[in-house]
Parts: structure tokens; C-alpha cells; sequence
């Protein structure tokens, strides 16, 4: 790797190299209508996803009751964090505007993550297909009946396996085992003890590796392939996990309704999602481009030691490259964020498509973790609060100044067409205080929200354990 030649043409390397907290926008990025013309996947795929995790509902509602309120949906709730909001503002000198909102993957039911979402649908779509191949179901039938024993039998002799830092291992893991088959997780280094043991109680068999995330998943892929049972869930490569993911965006239009929010030319919709490989924030973005497409601008977060998919993006080698290449650790107290290597995949749809990326150093993680828990009572994960990050920088960085500049979201670059449409201009004189005072609104009536990952699973002592540590700043 010509790293000298790299730093030359992206200079924005050198503060990646030495562990700094950066803000990158994505110079690729382009409208969403020509952004999908080099998309293979479409809202057709998205919408299919959405159908077959409807099929499984009742079987889901009859093994894990927790979804009986949701009818076997696994769904989490869009919630204000107003207090949050004020924190970002006020201890970190930000100047965030608009409605800040938490999407609470952190609690969804069965797997505690937003990894649930993705890593569930990917073992109901593997268990949908074996049972129609075999003639064991119809798309017409009840799918309840897949709880039945002699189900669970015929599965038994199939395996799943996965490599994972911890939360899609434990999403593969529950739901895999709640169906009957054998289930292997591949966890790296970095993944927690807790969640080793968790997955041991649902009778997963936990094969541990003393290197990180790449080389859990590589022999992970290895071992699967030796086995024709056996079906490997490929986290750097699933378009089947992607759109799992994706399906949270046609959701998220009803909680958004429910609340009396519009996205639109004038109410601009803000995400930030912690990203590991890329796989869960990827699919979430794609699903959300598709609903909202041009009034949605999306982010990424990721650890100063171990930003992966930013690399990849920057530099356009997407998988070609890791953070080790770049002379970073890949280690961040982050564990479901602990990734080397990008989704050559997902880089490669996000290529025109995600707005940018924001890095983090660990020990605000921890931080953010205690203004949230103090201002607002809800616990989440230190990984799952990386997204914070996002609503901080939004608010202060000049580089999301430039940004909101050129795709036209502060008071100067408003649309004269946009003003006409909502009668600001019509019969009015230029300068109309009506018009200037629609135009400085803009913001303030703009929609933020932060995807909280995981948490809820997080033992009672672990927490006590999180709520106690205090990293110092790390040296650039």
C-alpha cells in the first residue's frame, strides 16, 4: 500500500493517521435519482423485506412473547430528547437547531440492537427459503406453525454461522437457535464476555479468536464452506442483511406521521449511525434515500482508531484498504465498532449516496453516554453513543456550515421556487420580512436523529462498570 501517494491525494489521511476527530463530507455525493441509477437494489427490494418479515410475525409473536404488543413486529420507538439536546448545546458549545429524536434500536426486542434487524430477517429469509424448497410451507400458510417441534426438527440438521464483534452474533444467535438449527458464532478479541455468555445460554456454540473482526469472519467463511448444512451470514457482503436493515425507513414514515413531523424541502431530516463494517448503517441509509431521498442527509460515525468505511470512502479502495494500513490500532472500547476492514459492498452503494462521516475518540463515548443517561434516563451502549457525535458537529463544525451552503439548507440558498409554493413571495416586494424570516427558519424547523445501536441486554454490572470509566484524551 503507497500510503505517501495516498496522503498526497487525500490529504484529509494525515488526521485519520494521527487519531483525530475529523469531519469528512463526501464529495461524490450526488442526487438520489442519479445516485440509483448505479444501484442494483430498489425500493421493490426493500418493500419484499418488509412482506416476508410480516409472513413471519406470528412465529416471531409465538416464540418471543416480548413482541406480542408489536404482533410479532420487531420495531423501536422514535422518541424525543429534548434535554439531550440542550446538553449538546450547552456543555459542548454547540448550536443545534431543530428537533432532536433517539430511533431506540438500543432496545429492540429479542437481540437489544439495531442488529436485530438485519441478522434476524437474514435467518428468517435462510429458514423461508429451506422450508419452501423442501415443500414444508406455502407463502399462503400461517407461518406460526414453523414453533411446531417437527420444525424444529427438520432445521436441526442445518447450521448458521457468523463472525461478529458481538451484537449481530447475538441477533444471528437467538433467533437461529429459537428456530431449531446449530448455530455458530465466530466472535473476535474485541467482542464482551457478557455477550459470549449470553449466547452460551441459548445453546449457540461461542468459538473464540484471539485477532480481530476480519480474521473471526474469514474463518468463520472457512469452516462454513466445508459444510454443505451450513450457511454462513457474511456480514461484509449480504445484501440480504442490508436490506433487513433497510425495512426501518418505511417504518420510520408512520412514527414520523404519528409525531406531526414532515420531511420535506423545508423540514430536512438529519441521521447519524454508528458504523462498524458497514452493513447496518449502510441498509438504513439506503432504505431512508429511498423514502425521503433528496430531504434526507445521512452520516456516519466511527472510532478515531478504527474508522474503516471511512478510509475506504475516502481513499476509494472501499475494501482494498484497512485502518491497519493507515498505522491505527483497529482497537476502540466501541466493540461492535472494532472493524479493519469496510463492506467493499456497501461502500460501493454509499459511494453517491451518504452525505459523510464523523470520527470519535473512545473516551467520549463514555462521556456522551453519562450527559444521556442524566439528561434523559435511558441507558445505551458507549458504541451506540458515537451517534451523538453527529448532532454535535452539526451544530458547530464549519465544514457542516459549508455543507448545509451547498446543498442549499441555510438561510441564502433557499429556492424562490420553494418560497412561491408556500406563498412567501407571491405579491410581495424582494426582501419581504415573511420571505427572510421563512428563509432563517429553515433549520430551526429541521429533524435530527440519532440511531441508538444497542443496550438494553447490557447486564446491571457491566453498566455500573461503563458509568466508571473515564479515558483521557487521546494524543494526536
Amino acid at each position: 500500500m503507497k500510503m505517501v501517494k495516498l496522503e498526497e491525494e487525500f490529504p484529509i489521511l494525515n488526521k485519520i493517521e494521527r487519531g483525530e476527530e475529523i469531519v469528512w463530507l463526501n464529495p461524490q455525493k450526488t442526487s438520489f435519482a442519479e445516485s440509483m441509477q448505479e444501484c442494483e437494489l430498489t425500493m421493490q427490494d426493500v418493500e419484499e423485506a418488509e412482506e416476508r418479515l410480516k409472513r413471519f410475525a406470528p412465529f416471531i409473536e409465538a416464540c418471543f412473547p416480548e413482541t406480542k404488543n408489536k404482533n410479532g413486529l420487531i420495531e423501536s420507538e422514535l422518541i424525543d430528547i429534548p434535554y439531550m439536546k440542550d446538553t449538546i448545546n450547552q456543555k459542548y458549545g454547540s448550536n443545534l437547531k431543530g428537533r432532536l429524536l433517539l430511533k431506540q434500536d438500543s432496545h429492540l426486542a429479542i437481540a437489544g440492537s439495531v442488529k436485530a434487524r438485519g441478522g434476524i430477517y437474514e435467518v428468517l429469509k435462510h429458514t423461508e427459503d429451506l422450508a419452501l424448497e423442501q415443500g414444508l410451507l406455502t407463502l399462503e400458510e400461517d407461518y406460526s406453525c414453523l414453533a411446531d417441534p417437527k420444525f424444529r426438527e427438520f432445521f436441526s440438521q442445518y447450521t448458521i454461522q457468523v463472525g461478529s464483534t458481538g451484537n449481530l452474533g447475538m441477533s444471528i444467535g437467538i433467533m437461529g437457535a429459537a428456530v431449531g438449527y446449530h448455530v455458530i458464532v465466530h466472535m473476535s478479541a474485541d467482542a464482551k464476555q457478557w455477550k459470549k455468555d449470553l449466547l452460551r445460554s441459548h445453546g449457540v456454540t461461542v468459538k473464540e479468536y484471539d485477532s480481530d473482526y476480519s480474521e473471526a469472519v474469514r474463518e468463520g467463511r472457512r469452516l462454513s464452506q466445508l459444510d454443505p448444512k451450513s450457511y454462513f451470514v457474511d456480514d461484509e457482503n449480504s445484501k440480504t442483511l442490508f436490506l433487513g436493515y433497510a425495512v426501518a425507513a418505511k417504518r420510520l414514515v408512520g412514527q414520523l406521521e404519528e409525531k406531526g413531523i414532515r420531511i420535506d424541502e423545508s423540514h430536512p431530516l438529519f441521521v447519524y449511525i454508528p458504523c462498524g463494517v458497514g452493513g447496518a448503517p449502510g441498509g438504513i441509509t439506503f432504505g431512508l434515500k429511498q423514502v425521503f431521498q433528496d430531504h434526507v442527509h445521512c452520516f456516519f460515525v466511527e472510532p478515531t482508531q478504527s474508522p474503516c468505511m471511512l478510509v475506504g470512502m475516502v481513499t476509494g479502495l472501499n475494501n482494498k484498504i484497512s485502518v491497519q494500513d493507515m498505522g491505527l490500532s483497529g482497537m476502540t472500547h466501541a466493540d461492535g465498532l472494532a472493524v479493519g476492514r469496510p463492506s467493499g459492498f456497501v461502500g460501493s452503494v454509499m459511494k453517491r449516496t451518504l452525505s459523510g462521516e464523523f470520527t470519535i475518540q473512545d473516551g467520549k463515548l463514555y462521556d456522551y453516554m453519562r450527559d444521556f443517561l442524566k439528561s434523559e434516563q435511558i441507558f445505551l451502549e458507549p458504541s451506540a453513543c458515537a451517534a451523538f457525535q453527529g448532532a454535535v458537529q452539526m451544530g458547530k463544525s464549519s465544514e457542516i456550515e459549508k455543507y448545509l451552503a451547498e446543498n442549499h439548507l441555510t438561510e441564502n440558498h433557499l429556492t424562490e421556487n420553494h418560497l412561491a409554493e408556500n406563498n412567501l413571495v407571491e405579491n410581495q416586494p424582494k426582501g419581504n420580512h415573511l420571505a427572510e424570516n421563512h428563509l432563517a427558519s429553515l433549520m430551526q424547523d429541521s429533524v435530527h436523529i440519532v440511531w441508538a445501536t444497542g443496550g438494553s441486554l447490557v447486564p446491571e454490572e457491566i453498566r455500573e462498570e461503563y458509568k466508571n470509566t473515564y479515558l483521557e484524551p487521546e494524543k494526536a
